[in-house]
């Protein structure tokens, strides 16, 4: 993979994107996005003491006293803001928080989802493009509309129909956001302290969606023509 030319600066907030090579398919059912949510979070760790793919033939004590060890030290190369996964890409607001822990985060990541992609589906070769987008967040209001982006995502790529099934949409952090989970994968007050309420954010959201799927109807249309 070649050089970045520009490194990213710890401390400093990413919208970070890749897609499947050619744009084909990465994830294929429910499992294989559940199966990239397990292993980026596995390695948003700095120092996860096996590969990820060798945990499932450890036994179930080693299993939980890693999975306990990380959780208690919370040592992360990065910060996960916001993210949503969508059949043949990804996007994550991320704050590096190590020297060169977006790119080790993403590049471990999709390495390991790769492999097990490949084993799954018996094929060969890359499954996503040679280098991941990343663009530096410069300030607040960037931030605020890069992660109504993100989150639009399902809806303005019709993988939804309508904005209900969109707050429910599970491989994304809106629902963490609106509180329709209990999961807590996100750094989300980043964003949310912007907000009086988590409602306040749901209608900041929902306000562009018609805009931005209409925008992004233009843009396949120029594509195809």
């Amino acid at each position: 993979m070649p050089n970045r030319p520009t490194p990213l600066i710890t401390g400093e907030i990413y919208h970070v994107l890749n897609r499947g090579t050619g744009s084909i398919p990465i994830f294929k059912n429910k499992y294989d996005y559940q199966k990239f949510i397990q292993i980026f979070l596995y390695y948003q760790n700095e120092n996860p003491p096996v590969r990820f793919s060798r945990i499932s033939f450890l036994p179930r004590e080693q299993q939980e006293e890693i999975f306990s060890r990380l959780k208690k030290e919370k040592d992360f190369r990065v910060e996960i803001i916001a993210y949503c996964l969508m059949p043949n890409h990804f996007h994550f607001l991320l704050r590096q928080k190590k020297e060169g822990g977006i790119a080790n985060f993403i590049r471990l990541s999709t390495n390991s989802y790769a492999r097990y992609f490949n084993t799954k589906y018996q094929r060969k070769g890359s499954l996503f493009e040679g280098r991941f987008g990343a663009v530096r967040i410069e300030n607040e209001f960037q931030l605020l509309h890069v992660s109504r982006y993100i989150h639009l995502n399902p809806y303005s790529s019709f993988l939804v129909k309508n904005l209900t099934l969109l707050v429910d949409y599970p491989f994304s952090s809106l629902p963490e956001y609106l509180g329709k989970t209990k999961e807590e994968i996100c750094q989300k007050e980043v964003v949310l302290s912007e907000f009086s309420s988590a409602e306040k954010y749901k209608a900041f959201v929902m306000d562009q969606a018609d805009y931005q799927r209409e925008l992004e109807k233009i843009k396949h249309q120029t594509l195809e023509e």
